[in-house]
């Protein structure tokens, strides 16, 4: 949808990022329409070399912290022995706790609306870890968005820069 929003001009500058990519060989045109449109491409193997403090950094790098963002969060980006209830599970894929430190390391961005995908109900065992690590992730970027929406002295407002 975003590539399609980009070629609809509803996307002016493209600060986008793909993030937690496993796809080496498929895909392959999808990677070469990203870079057409300017998106940065963080595949889950890069947490191991940059560490969540470098992902979050490139995002933040390439986005910056004054654009609206809305951030899409597809949950099968979390390992699938730790999130095994969604309709396409990929091994290979970040930890609940690496996804959540993302995320908070990128709090800084604007974020202005944001939804969480590929939560399978159906597939997610008596434990309901799925639904757990998405109700976190809620969590987690709606807490980001009150946060920098508050003042330095805790009222409304845009903190300062």
């Amino acid at each position: 949808m975003f590539w399609v929003a980009h070629n609809e001009s509803l996307i002016l500058e493209n600060k986008s990022v793909h993030a937690g990519l496993r796809t080496r060989l498929s895909g392959i045109e999808d990677n070469e329409d990203d870079t057409a449109q300017g998106w940065v491409r963080i595949a889950c193997d890069d947490i191991d070399d940059l560490g969540v403090a470098g992902v979050a950094k490139q995002i933040l790098d390439h986005v910056g912290t004054e654009n609206p963002v809305y951030l899409s969060i597809d949950i099968d980006v979390i390992e699938p022995g730790l999130a095994p209830g969604t309709g396409t599970p990929e091994p290979g894929g970040w930890t609940t706790r690496e996804l959540i430190r993302v995320l908070r390391g990128i709090e800084g961005l604007n974020v202005v609306g944001a939804d969480i995908v590929e939560v399978a109900p159906a597939y997610d065992g008596v434990g309901e870890t799925t639904a757990l690590a998405a109700a976190q992730v809620g969590f987690e970027v709606l807490t980001s968005m009150v946060k920098r929406g508050m003042g330095e002295d805790g009222e409304g407002g845009k903190k300062a820069p």
